[in-house]
Order: structure tokens, then sequence, then C-alpha cells
């Protein structure tokens, strides 16, 4: 999606904007299948000396024991199957900083989320928080955009994204009739709610071939 200069150019902005700062927060948001994950690990790795940390959204999914009890288990990954008053409680604690903050992470291999599976430490100067529902303009997620000093937001056409997310399901094994049901089904459903009710971001980053 991003030249490596481009994201050079970011990491070297975020650079900037955190100049004297004890800690800075950018929040990276975008549809499923974007490219987050993907850019936000790259600007940790350039901002490595900053020092910087990554926090994924997805660490905060609801146990699939919480989802089906609530009848959610064909919706899962929508905002609804989110633990968003816990991540906001982490965001804030990340944002006070001076002491190392245990996060969860999402382990995709066994479906679900690991507390406390990573440290941002207190000398971590940069936080990078990536996932679908940053800029959010629903209740309650709305309340978190403020809580960042940079937002980006992702834009890419829905005709990539379906693609890049039905290749996910057959990169996991289901067969195609499978991955493009689930793609269709809940995958670009949450593509489109991400889309269509966002908050304005600081950057927006728009797809290019």
């Amino acid at each position: 999606m991003c030249r490596m200069s481009e994201i050079a150019q970011l990491a070297a902005q975020i650079f900037r904007n955190a100049a004297g700062r004890d800690r800075f927060l950018v929040a990276i948001a975008g549809a499923p299948g974007s490219g987050k994950s993907t850019l936000a690990e790259q600007l940790v790795e350039l901002l490595k000396e900053a020092p910087a940390a990554l926090v994924p959204m997805d660490g905060f999914h609801y146990d699939n024991s919480v989802i089906e009890s609530r009848g959610l288990a064909k919706r899962k990954g929508a905002p609804e199957t989110f633990d968003v008053e816990g991540l906001r409680a982490t965001v804030e604690r990340l944002r006070a900083g001076g002491f190392d903050i245990a996060v969860p992470l999402f382990d995709r291999s066994a479906d679900l989320a690991r507390a406390g599976a990573s440290i941002v430490a207190a000398r971590d100067r940069i936080v990078i928080v990536e996932g679908n529902y940053l800029l959010l303009d629903e209740a309650p997620w709305r309340e978190l955009k403020n809580k960042f000093d940079l937002t980006i937001f992702l834009d890419v056409p829905r005709g990539i994204l379906a693609h890049r997310l039905v290749q996910r399901w057959l990169d996991q094994g289901l067969p195609e009739a499978q991955a493009r049901e689930r793609a269709f089904s809940n995958d670009m459903v949450n593509a489109e709610r991400v889309i269509t009710a966002r908050l304005e971001p600081d950057i927006t980053i728009a797809f290019r071939e």
C-alpha cells in the first residue's frame, strides 16, 4: 500500500511530533484487510530507537465463550465482540505512562486473546495502537479518539478489501466457497461499518497500487 519511503516519512513525522514527550500515542485504524498490522509493525521497527511499542486492538476480543453466550459467534470481529471499556482503560494507562504495562495479544492459531502477553515498557516513548474501530463514530468507541495524539486511517477500496479477506481465509485452509462466505457475511459487513461510520483522522493514507 505504501512505499517504504512514504512509511519512513510517516515515521519521521511521528518522531518529530513526539519530541519532548514522555509518551506519544498513535492510532492506526482501517477496515479488516486494510494493512493496519503491517504498517504498524513497520513503523515500530523504524521507531525502535525512540523506543516504540505496538498494541494491537485484537487482544481485546472477548473470549469465545462470552461471544457465544451473547449470540455473536457468527459476528466475531464486530465492535460488539470487543471489550471496548478494557481497551479504553488500557489506553488511558498507556497515556499516563511511568510504569510497565501488560497488554493482551490475540493468538490466531488458538483463536483467542492471551492476557498479559506483551509489555509496553515505561521507557517506550511512542506507542502505536492499531485496530479496526479506533475511529468508529459510535458510542462508546468515539470516546477513544481524543486519547490519541495522532490518528491515521487507511483508506482501501472495497474490492481490494474483499479480495484480501477471501485470500486470508483461503490461506487458513478454508475451501473457496467457505472463504467467500466468511468474508462477505461478516468481514465485509464489518469493513462497511468502519468505512461509513468513522471520525475524521489526522492523516488519511489512500491505497496505491
